[in-house]
């Protein structure tokens, strides 16, 4: 039996101590096996967990859901404490330092008007810190993890910025024209992917210029489909059995 101490309220030092038990000898065989890798996938779920609790405007699920980011990452650092390369303490400190660092007008002399100019500062601060001279060392910059819909809007962003990508609605209206087209053409090329891939990402600068996330334009084109089907297969169960189509 561990040596625990039961309490009707825990804070985060609280967490780190469980999950400190967790992982030690004695704890849980499970936790003692993962890795940064092995619960890679987990992290991305509970974001995106988090992101349904926002859009459903409950706190309770919300702040449950922020509990399960914060497990993995404590349990993380906990695994870096461990190796002897970081802890969680660590963690927090960078993060102190970046916010002091990229909010001078907050915490320096530096002024900004509105938040356009705080972005404006933001994104230039960022670049020198991390020695990115070149649009394509910021553009290489941008996570392959993401999501590939909002990959391509955050790489459409920083080319718009630097002015090396069409900026206007009609500009984007013919990129998606000429998708279509180029798709048409591919058959006699075998390029079918790369037409797709770029038609993709005309779609994106569309809605990019519109001001419309991509992600949910397809997830709303998605759910629309569900309701379609839904609707189609209660039709089709109102028919007589003889008169059913697939």
């Amino acid at each position: 039996m561990i040596d625990f101490v039961y309490k009707s309220s825990y804070d985060v030092s609280d967490l780190r101590h469980i999950v400190k038990v967790l992982r030690g000898e004695g704890g849980c065989p499970w936790d003692r096996e993962q890795t940064h890798e092995s619960i890679r996938r987990e992290f991305v779920e509970e974001v995106y967990e988090v992101i349904e609790a926002i859009d459903e405007q409950s706190p309770e699920h919300l702040k449950e859901e922020l509990g399960d980011v914060l497990l993995q990452v404590v349990f993380h650092a906990d695994m870096e404490e461990d190796a002897g390369r970081f802890d969680l303490d660590d963690v927090a400190d960078g993060v102190c330092k970046k916010l002091i660092l990229r909010h001078p007008h907050v915490f320096g002399d530096v002024s900004a008007a509105d938040s356009a100019e705080v972005l404006r500062n933001w994104d230039k601060i960022k670049r020198a810190e991390k020695h990115r001279d070149t649009l394509a060392a910021d553009l290489d910059s941008v996570a392959k993890s993401l999501p590939a819909l909002w990959r391509a809007e955050k790489l459409q962003k920083k080319a718009a910025k630097a002015g090396f990508f069409p900026a206007g609605r009609g500009e984007a209206a013919d990129a998606l024209q000429e998708g279509v087209r180029a798709l048409a053409r591919s058959g006699d090329t075998g390029d079918d992917a790369a037409a797709l891939g770029d038609l993709l990402f005309a779609c994106v600068n569309a809605a990019r210029l519109r001001k419309l996330d991509p992600e949910e334009l397809l997830n709303g084109a998605s759910d629309r489909f569900i309701e379609r089907m839904a609707a189609a297969e209660a039709g089709l169960a109102k028919e007589p059995a003889d008169d059913k189509r697939i």
